[in-house]
């Protein structure tokens, strides 16, 4: 998520557009979104505790050589390869944490876990945006690498060791492949996904055009944003369990899509910042609410649906960022973004209502995937 806070001062200072320095985010979400779920079968059989640690050290050493990048074309590479790690580390996190909690507490137990990326929300892009406004964006990416160590020493204490979901076989890839409820569900993730990061990926330089921030206010901004994301990912933990997860996915695409449907009336930075309070809420808690329904429709396909799953998180901000980048270039202003992100929004949603059915009837047919 840092790119997004440093994407001007990345144009300005390797001396492209901001359409190009957008790719960054699209590049790496391309690798994850290739990489997840290959890398779930390459590491299926590794002890979680050395997987997790692992791919933190790889993160944050790679970051650290990004900070030294001389020129665009140093950086895109070196970029690309750090996103290998939360290829590895996002999916199984959420796996991993149905064999810590009693199976009634599942729910609960994947949205928390999912907590980290609204609090990176609160804390990092903010503060990324406001070093590296300050003091350049090799800065925050410094900061990324270092943060990332520490979080690896963090894990490397904290997990108990011999933890190790059971491999999916062939016969699990293609059960997983094969549920309908499942793959409407992840075409779901792609939809809400890439109509978040057609405007997310450049409301750093939006805000800056339209509303003239400076970096302290663009900090503030996002760190708004990311309180409201905690708190919605808060609620969503707490009750995602007694609404049920694919209810609690379609209430958090529709808090979204509202505010890209009012976002032209967001004319101040106190009025963007009223706006954006529905997206925040429903951001985080869409896609931790998206992972507990992929686990509770088939739980002993959670590693390989988890896994599609974050494929299709990044395959759709993949799209995001490239669509944005296209529709800056070739309309010459930001002022589409909202409403094709909007459009988007509510055909996840029409989507999600669609996976909920197929469910239904997976559920009474007695087809569902093995749990």
């Amino acid at each position: 998520m840092i790119v997004g806070g440093v994407l001007s001062e990345i144009a300005v200072g390797l001396r492209i557009p901001v359409p190009t320095a957008g790719q960054l985010i699209a590049a790496g979400a391309l690798l994850m979104c290739v990489s997840a779920p290959l890398l779930a079968a390459v590491v299926a059989g590794w002890d979680r505790r050395r997987l997790l640690a692992l791919s933190l050290v790889w993160y944050g050493v790679l970051h650290l050589a990004c900070s030294l990048a001389p020129s665009f074309a140093a950086l895109l590479p070196l970029r690309v390869l750090a996103m290998i790690a939360p290829a590895v580390f996002t999916p199984q996190a959420a796996a991993c944490i149905g064999l810590l909690v009693p199976a009634e507490q599942r729910g609960r137990g994947i949205t928390f876990v999912f907590l980290g990326w609204s609090i990176a929300s609160v804390l990092g892009m903010p503060l990324g945006a406001f070093v590296g406004g300050t003091f350049g964006w090799a800065s925050a990416f410094v900061l990324v690498g270092v943060l990332s160590l520490a979080g690896a020493a963090w894990v490397w204490r904290a997990m108990p060791d011999g933890v190790r979901p059971p491999a999916l076989s062939r016969a699990a890839w293609s059960a997983t492949l094969g549920s309908a409820p499942l793959m409407m569900s992840v075409g779901v993730t792609v939809l809400y996904a890439a109509g978040q990061f057609v405007l997310s990926s450049y409301l750093a330089p939006y805000f800056r055009q339209k509303l003239g921030v400076t970096a302290g206010e663009l900090g503030l901004i996002l760190a708004w944003f990311g309180a409201f994301g905690f708190l919605g990912n808060m609620l969503m933990s707490r009750h995602v369990d007694r609404i049920g997860a694919d209810r609690a996915v379609l209430l958090g695409i529709a808090s979204m899509a509202v505010s890209f449907a009012v976002w032209p009336l967001g004319t101040s930075i106190v009025l963007a910042a009223i706006v954006i309070v529905p997206w925040a809420l429903g951001c985080f808690a869409t896609n931790s609410a998206q992972q507990a329904r992929l686990v509770g429709i088939a739980p002993g396909l959670a590693a390989g649906s988890i896994a599609l799953n974050s494929s299709a998180m990044y395959a759709g901000q993949a799209m995001g960022a490239a669509g944005g980048g296209w529709l800056i270039v070739n309309t010459g202003n930001m002022d589409t973004l909202h409403w094709v992100g909007f459009a988007t929004l509510l055909l996840a949603a029409a989507g999600s209502a669609w996976a909920s059915r197929l469910q239904e009837a997976s559920a009474r047919a007695g087809t569902a995937a093995p749990g």
